[in-house]
């Protein structure tokens, strides 16, 4: 029996991922990129990434000036139309390079009124670790990533969310009460970077950064790291990753 684990798969497979993650970010972004925007979003060494850029180049899959690349009219072989990206699409490739970057599990949550959706997310390959089912609901003040848009809102409506909502407490420490809930979404404001302590599941730990394109908030992302493995290290490296991740996105 052949396993094609993501951490044994061969280098073929790895290669012809990074390629698809390669078109798909170029193609969703809408505009030229340079190779180091195209290395950094996707955690593809540079080394690595001019061989593929060069080998679709070759192929006209995407196109080449200057220093920029764009989609090229290789793809307009594959199908009539090419289609607009769906958010998930867009986010899709950049949740897997989080996931890759710090094996923990990564989400991208997108609001539905008082609640987040899972729209995409990557899980841990750790044994231990923590796993968000892709369509699942939850309150926003129970994730990160949903206290993270709490912090995107404006006054008039955080005070509509307060006045409508019954929050629920799913451990000892989840915030629930309005004035402690408001000091914290004051801190994601300043810092940009909201966190969970263990507050919609036990031993888990969440950080969140909401995300915009065009100047619009359209979700956030997410960290679910073990509370056994999470440290001043760790924590600082998933925030570095979020902050450049959505530095990224939000470049029109």
């Amino acid at each position: 029996m052949v396993d094609l684990s993501p951490s044994s798969a061969p280098a073929t497979v790895k290669s012809a991922m990074r390629t698809l993650d390669i078109i798909e970010y170029v193609v969703s972004r809408g505009r030229p990129l340079v190779a180091q925007e195209i290395a950094s979003a996707l955690g593809i060494p540079v080394s690595s990434l001019s061989y593929l850029l060069g080998t679709l180049v070759e192929r006209h899959y995407l196109t080449r000036d200057g220093r920029r690349y764009s989609a090229g009219p290789g793809l307009e072989r594959l199908q009539a139309h090419v289609p607009a990206f769906s958010l998930a699409e867009t986010v899709g490739p950049l949740v897997r390079t989080l996931r890759i970057q710090l094996n923990e599990t990564i989400s991208f949550f997108v609001r539905r009124g008082w609640e987040v959706e899972s729209l995409v997310t990557e899980t841990s390959e750790h044994a231990l670790r923590y796993a968000v089912a892709t369509g699942r609901f939850a309150p926003l003040h129970g994730f990160s990533a949903g206290k993270a848009l709490l912090a995107t809102m404006p006054d008039e409506e955080l005070d509509r969310y307060f006045a409508e909502t019954d929050r629920v407490a799913f451990t000892a420490t989840t915030i629930v009460e309005e004035g402690a809930l408001r000091a914290e979404i004051a801190r994601i404001r300043e810092s940009g970077i909201a966190h969970t302590r263990e507050e919609h599941t036990p031993g888990i730990y969440g950080i969140g950064r909401a995300a915009y394109i065009d100047g619009v908030v359209v979700g956030a992302f997410s960290f679910a790291i073990p509370f056994v493995r999470f440290d001043a290290e760790i924590e600082r490296r998933a925030t570095e990753l979020l902050i450049r991740t959505t530095d990224l996105l939000a470049i029109s």
